[in-house]
């Protein structure tokens, strides 16, 4: 068998077919028809002979009910988000504020108690948790065009916990379209002060939701062996065929085409379908995460994560995201299927990557993207993505055909290479890069050069072990496997490996992120002062690592 072969078999029409049958539901989270849309995806995996099972879990959901505002007593269409504080019966209403795009400097140093604050973009956590730390009474996003977008504003990962519950928006939120925002910001900037009343209704709190599991074991493998995990989201919003449906029976096609070749896997599958990924913030995978980490840690050997195949006219597919490690095998897919060159986007914080600290090394997500359009804006996924129109006519099945072969060659390769196709030199590259830039400005502050000089003795003997011939491909599998143990959390982690980051914006390398603020102070500040000790100690945490890297090459 050749994977050139093995993609050949990837079934359109099959796919379309069954696309339409899940496309039936509005599957938000925790709801009957969610679980119908479950019912429908297990059968499927029955019938490619995965061992199945759903687990129900408490899960903090928040699904958004109507909404509008009222501009001087008339309404205008609006939407409001999931985590958004319900408004009340008599609405939020308080001063305008134009904040622009909502920018940390913008809220640096105002009064913003008790308004409302006009922002241009997509509703979104940092934002939402800048409003409620300043006090304000809302946010009023403004959509960069006439579509209005469904999100979840909570900044907390998965469910909240005793020390995150705090962080979970205290604001009404509600967004409009940009011809009406555009307008409100019109008046503001002539000196006008419209009165402007939010109101939301959210249904926020805990409620059981399904994890759909999928697993068949390599045949010369046991129960303990390693595995490779094939996950993405199942619940949508509205009918949310592209998203999460396409990328549901891309999932379902790559767990039945490596079914049929089970005798060459030399690592098993496990096919996980989350739900509270639109409504919870992520709840299924972190909980997940949580209630398996030690099994995780001891057998996942990498995930490959699933997220809006197919969509029309989305033909650009440099762009899909990837933890470093697993760059080479995401070009290898790309350009295997399209003859793209893969540009070894970093994997951002979203999609369910509720695994990082843990260190398991993650691909893709999303793999097929749409092209800047004439006047610049971009919807990475398409205009009708978190909309009522993400409907089947949204999914052209030849992209879908060209996106599952993708999926499909990553996915065997893992499953099937004797070695696993992991490159840590690669992250180490990376790594030095950061801390090459940093360590001119922090010379005569930290012992920069002592982590520089560790830095580069690791990733010289990390690209010695990338060419050299594995004796035997179980011992370099498990070293490899102890390496992404240490290194991805340094890549993808800024706190504890056991809890989980906040889902904000985050920089490369977040252990570096104290060394960037003290290279960015005005030296002998009480800010550089503050920052030297949050840096020493993330010169500790980046040396202690680094010399458990090098414990595990020696140990071989």
């Amino acid at each position: 068998m050749t994977l050139e072969s093995l993609r050949a078999e990837v079934d359109g029409p099959r796919m379309m077919q069954d696309l339409a049958g899940l496309a039936q539901w509005v599957k938000l989270s925790g709801t009957p028809e969610e679980m119908e849309g479950i019912r429908f995806l297990q059968a499927r995996l029955d019938a490619a002979g995965y061992r199945t099972q759903v687990l129900l879990h408490d899960a903090y959901i928040s699904l958004p009910g109507p909404a509008r505002v009222e501009v001087d007593g008339a309404p205008l269409t609006a939407i409001t988000h999931s985590m958004s504080r319900a408004s009340g019966p008599n609405g939020v209403n308080g001063p305008l504020v134009d904040l622009g795009t909502g920018e940390a400097a913008r809220f640096a140093g105002a009064n913003l108690r008790g308004a409302l604050l006009l922002v241009r973009g997509i509703a979104s956590p940092d934002v939402a948790l800048r409003a409620s730390r300043a006090g304000a009474a809302g946010v009023l996003h403004v959509s960069p065009h006439e579509h209005l977008h469904e999100m979840c504003i909570s900044p907390v990962w998965g469910n909240p916990g005793l020390e995150t519950v705090a962080d979970l928006p205290s604001v009404t939120v509600c967004t409009i379209s940009e011809a009406d925002g555009e307008a409100l910001a019109a008046r503001l900037a002539k000196g006008d002060a419209p009165r402007v009343t939010l109101h939301a209704k959210v249904d926020t709190g805990w409620r059981q939701t399904p994890i759909l599991v999928g697993e068949l074991d390599a045949p010369r493998g046991d129960a303990g062996a390693p595995f490779i995990l094939l996950s993405g989201h199942q619940d949508t919003w509205y009918h949310g065929v592209m998203d999460n449906g396409s990328a549901n029976i891309g999932m379902l096609e790559v767990a039945r085409l490596c079914a049929t070749r089970r005798a060459e896997w030399r690592r098993g599958l496990r096919v996980c379908f989350w739900s509270g990924h639109s409504h919870g913030r992520y709840s299924s995978s972190a909980w997940y995460a949580d209630r398996n980490w030690a099994e995780l840690e001891r057998r996942c050997a990498a995930h490959v994560n699933v997220d809006s195949l197919g969509g029309i006219g989305a033909d650009v597919l440099s762009d899909a995201g990837c933890m470093a490690p697993l760059n080479a095998l995401a070009a290898d897919a790309i350009s295997a299927v399209s003859g793209q060159v893969h540009a070894g986007r970093r994997k951002n914080r979203n999609s369910d990557e509720s695994f990082p600290g843990i260190g398991i090394p993650s691909i893709f997500g999303s793999i097929s993207m749409q092209p800047a359009q004439p006047d610049g804006f971009r919807n990475a996924l398409g205009w009708w993505w978190h909309t009522p129109q993400d409907l089947l006519d949204k999914v052209d099945e030849a992209n879908q055909v060209r996106d599952t072969q993708i999926l499909l060659h990553a996915t065997w390769r893992l499953l099937a290479d004797p070695v696993l196709p992991l490159d840590h030199a690669v992250q180490a590259d990376a790594l030095l890069e950061e801390l090459q830039g940093l360590a001119p400005r922090l010379a005569d502050q930290l012992p920069v050069a002592e982590v520089l000089a560790a830095a580069t003795r690791l990733r010289d003997r990390l690209a010695r072990l990338a060419a050299s011939p594995a004796e035997d491909a179980a011992t370099r599998n498990r070293l490899l496997m102890r390496l992404s143990r240490v290194l991805v959390p340094l890549d993808y982690v800024a706190g504890d490996r056991l809890a989980h980051d906040p889902a904000l914006p985050q920089p490369p390398w977040p252990v570096l992120s104290p060394l960037r603020s003290l290279a960015e102070a005005e030296p002998g500040s009480d800010a550089a002062r503050f920052a030297t000790v949050s840096a020493m100690r993330a010169c500790n945490r980046l040396t202690r690592a680094l010399a458990e890297a090098e414990a595990v090459l020696d140990a071989g």
